[in-house]
């Protein structure tokens, strides 16, 4: 099977267009020897892979190949995530602080306020 259609398949990525583009931008590495794969590259089954998904760097293994695309409850039987659990918190932590909160009734920003937050956030 070939990875893209793998990494699809396994709902790692929406479409397979966008698994494809993964491998061919390199975001999708063989975790044993951390070469970059393309997307027609054969998975075969034990393998294990390391991709970069928007900000997130998961690990996994694979366990079998689906005939298809599999329900998300079906996903554990393919693969096995192997992303330490840091990763996830790490992830959690950076969603909680990107949020902005505004007192009830301040109504929305002005555009010299959107600025400075902004300015705050993004310097």
């Amino acid at each position: 099977m070939r990875l893209d259609k793998y990494l699809w398949a396994v709902r790692l990525y929406k479409t397979r267009s966008l698994a494809a583009d993964a491998c061919q931008n390199g975001r999708v590495k063989l975790t044993a020897d951390g070469r970059e794969l393309k997307p027609a590259h054969d998975v075969k089954i034990g393998e294990r892979f390391s991709l970069n998904i928007d900000q997130l760097h998961k690990e996994i293994e694979v366990l079998a190949l689906p005939p298809n695309r599999v329900g998300a409850p079906l996903v554990q039987g393919f693969m096995i995530d192997r992303t330490p659990p840091e990763e996830y918190e790490r992830i959690q932590m950076a969603r909680q602080y990107a949020f902005e909160k505004r007192d009830r009734g301040a109504g929305r920003p002005t555009k010299r306020e959107r600025r400075e937050i902004e300015e705050f956030k993004y310097k």
